[in-house]
């Protein structure tokens, strides 16, 4: 498993998703005071890889770290940090409802029955953490509503409570020297809980605050970063798509024609079709 590491920007590095079990992007922000990090990775093993690389480069550990959100790729790793963690309210929560639990393979059925995880996260963890799942879930340390800041000395993080389909608790966190706006994962489908699915009208709100920020780069945490030509380039289908679902509902054959003749194209690549199926599923 080979991880790529990035210089971002003056003061962020970041460490690449990796897909095979699920591993979000890692961000270290650092100022002249103190390192901040983005999110905890998803197991202690994914969070020591990220410490030893800001290690050889000489980062000071991390003082801070937030999380985008609760779920486990976000913050399974949290014991293998050192620092207070920040976190909204609705993440505090949900973390909270996660103690005390075996991880085992029954275990892992029942969240999955309660729809607290879905089956593909369950096989990750499986993945991730072999048969020896010794799983610390840990609260936050400080929790908060709307927004906050924080100061590292010249470098100002924002990080602010946007919502969304993928997990209510999502949060932006955005560095304002940098121009820099991570998204989490807030632009996501609902991934728990049942089909997957979008609310066209949610998904445009989150686009719209996103593209508020005119950032120089945006990172969403299972894709690769893109300057904001590139990050409006790959949305447009998807923004076009939730607009049209907004005006023609649940009328799939309708929604599937005004997007082909949009996009000038006989048939609709697969990863829109899905995204149909998704928005199809939240109209209801």
């Amino acid at each position: 498993m080979e991880h790529q590491f990035q210089q971002l920007s003056p003061h962020i590095l970041i460490m690449h998703a990796e897909h095979e079990t699920d591993r979000p992007v890692l961000a270290a922000i650092t100022g002249e005071r103190r390192t901040l990090l983005m999110d905890a990775g998803n197991s202690p093993g994914h969070a020591e890889l990220f410490c030893q690389e800001l290690a050889k480069r000489g980062i000071k550990p991390p003082e801070l770290l937030v999380l985008t959100h609760w779920h486990w790729d976000h913050s399974f790793g949290l014991s293998a940090w050192q620092a207070p963690v920040i976190a909204h309210e609705g993440t505090a929560e949900a973390l909270a409802g996660l103690g005390g639990r075996s991880w085992s393979d029954e275990d892992l059925a029942e969240l999955v029955l309660a729809g607290v995880l879905s089956e593909e996260s369950a096989q990750h963890i499986r993945l991730e953490y072999g048969d020896a799942r010794e799983i610390t879930v840990m609260n936050p340390d400080i929790v908060f509503s709307g927004n906050i800041a924080m100061d590292l000395g010249g470098v100002t993080c924002e990080l602010s409570h946007v919502g969304g389909d993928h997990s209510a608790d999502s949060c932006f966190l955005y560095i304002r020297e940098d121009n820099v706006l991570f998204l989490g994962d807030a632009l996501g489908p609902s991934v728990y809980g049942g089909p997957r699915r979008y609310s066209s009208t949610s998904f445009l709100k989150l686009l719209g605050l996103a593209y508020g920020y005119n950032a120089q780069w945006y990172v969403e945490s299972h894709g690769l970063p893109m300057s904001l030509a590139e990050f409006r380039a790959d949305l447009a289908p998807w923004e076009r798509l939730a607009r049209i679902v907004d005006v023609f509902g649940h009328n799939r054959e309708r929604v599937v024609q005004e997007l082909k003749d949009y996009l000038q194209l006989e048939e609709l690549p697969a990863g829109l079709l899905r995204g149909v199926e998704y928005f199809m599923a939240g109209s209801k």
